[in-house]
């Protein structure tokens, strides 16, 4: 079994900085790329950004120069640093993973339950 579970989420003013975690858990498996994607009511779920196993990152065109992905990869965590944030950051933003289990079969899509991140201008 795998499990995504993320942290971190909450309240904060415009300008404001946020930092969410997301831990992996479960056995014999690597989580392969991993990512932050977010949904605003009544609108898609966005990827906001994704890092590969080798560290390699990519982000929305909305959030560069403002967030950083990272991750460990011995403790199978990754985080979202968020800063400068404003009132259209507000979304329920999930943890999404990609796995390589140790038989070295992929699975995709796991997602965590969402944490909020609310903006107040």
């Amino acid at each position: 079994q795998v499990q995504l579970v993320e942290s971190g989420g909450g309240l904060v003013q415009a300008g404001g900085s946020l930092r969410l975690s997301c831990a992996a858990s479960g056995s014999m498996f690597k989580p392969n790329t991993m990512g932050w994607y977010r949904q605003a009511p009544g609108k898609q779920r966005e990827l906001v950004a994704g890092i590969t196993i080798g560290g390699s990152t990519n982000y929305a065109d909305s959030v560069k120069g403002r967030f950083t992905i990272s991750r460990d990869n011995a403790k199978n965590t990754v985080n979202l640093q968020m800063n400068s944030l404003n009132p259209e950051d507000t979304a329920v933003y999930y943890c999404h993973a990609d796995i390589i289990w140790v038989s070295g079969s992929h699975e995709y899509d796991y997602w965590g339950q969402g944490t909020q991140v609310t903006v107040s201008s």
